[in-house]
């Protein structure tokens, strides 16, 4: 059995740092045409200057900010001009963590905005092509604290949940058209940006917690990624897959 994206479209969207750029990379190693969105517009001006067309493969970056209505909207019409696009990586994501008490309302919107608002207008932009094209897989990017929770996640932990929400009902209704959607719950993961904002002591302590007893690496969370998003997945819809070495069973 072989993973094979080759001819097909996949969307993926946060796609230019962490785990979203390990989705795109690797997707564009197994022969994907590419979609890919990012907030910095100075960047996306480059990667689309230096996207790698091989063949008939193509990359092609979009500047979006999901927090503002407006780069939303015209993200999404750009994407109804696609007739077949064959996979969704939902993907985007932030969080800004504070005490119930203590939340900002403009943080409340804007991460219900990107976290939760835009899986739902982009599953409900791709649900077209691919409910016409009688194909389709949608992966969300949900995560430990939408299965579980901890102090200072209300806000983070309210999409996440809710995402996983809009995965099964989105799995029910387009199953009948061979659209599976699932989502993936990472764990802690050694990414770029948990480097930055986490010391050795804390990561080392957080490892401690996990089962496994280290964080997973970004490809870890890519390979079940593929298998969900691939022709080899014809069953399996309406799951939520937790990839977190154990943390969430103990």
């Amino acid at each position: 059995m072989k993973i094979d994206f080759q001819g097909q479209t996949v969307l993926v969207t946060g796609a230019t740092r962490g785990m979203g750029k390990q989705f795109a990379d690797d997707f564009a190693k197994l022969g994907a045409n590419l979609i890919l969105t990012g907030t910095d517009k100075d960047q996306i001006d480059t990667l689309n200057r230096d996207a790698r067309r091989d063949g008939q493969a193509t990359i092609k970056y979009y500047a979006v900010d999901f927090a503002n209505t407006e780069s939303t909207k015209a993200f999404i019409e750009a994407m109804d001009a696609y007739e077949k696009i064959d996979v969704c990586i939902n993907n985007a994501g932030i969080n800004r963590i504070n005490f119930i008490d203590e939340t900002l309302i403009e943080d409340w919107k804007d991460i219900l905005a990107v976290n939760l608002e835009a899986p739902f207008m982009i599953t409900r932009a791709v649900s077209k092509p691919m409910k016409k094209n009688h194909y389709g897989r949608i992966v969300n990017i949900a995560s430990i604290w939408g299965v579980i929770s901890k102090a200072k996640r209300s806000i983070y932990t309210t999409t996440k949940f809710a995402l996983r929400g809009l995965t099964t009902t989105s799995a029910i209704e387009l199953a009948p058209y061979n659209v599976l959607v699932n989502s993936v719950s990472p764990g802690f993961v050694l990414t770029e940006l948990t480097k930055s904002i986490l010391s050795e002591d804390e990561m080392k302590y957080l490892a401690s917690q996990v089962p496994i007893g280290r964080f997973a690496e970004p490809d870890e969370i890519s390979r079940v990624v593929l298998f969900l998003a691939s022709s080899l997945n014809t069953y399996l819809t309406g799951q939520n897959i937790v990839v977190d070495g154990g943390f969430v069973d103990v």
